[in-house]
């Protein structure tokens, strides 16, 4: 199946691989470089539901009033 995600700024990448084994770390999810498939859904869900979560809270913390239009 091809991804449909797809990456808009790709110097991000490692950074966000990087911060999703943080996540994962945090929440004792045993991730690995590459393949993943052996992971409960539920566990996936709580990596991506807690790096979502953070990267509102930066965002919030970080707006100073601006807009991104």
């Amino acid at each position: 199946m091809a991804r449909s995600n797809k990456i808009v700024v790709p110097d991000a990448k490692q950074s966000l691989d990087n911060f999703k084994m943080e996540v994962a770390r945090s929440l004792n999810v045993n991730l690995k470089q590459g393949y993943n498939g052996d992971i409960k859904a539920k566990d996936a869900g709580s990596v991506g539901g807690e790096m979502v979560k953070r990267m509102i809270e930066y965002a919030e913390n970080n707006m100073n009033g601006n807009m991104m239009r």
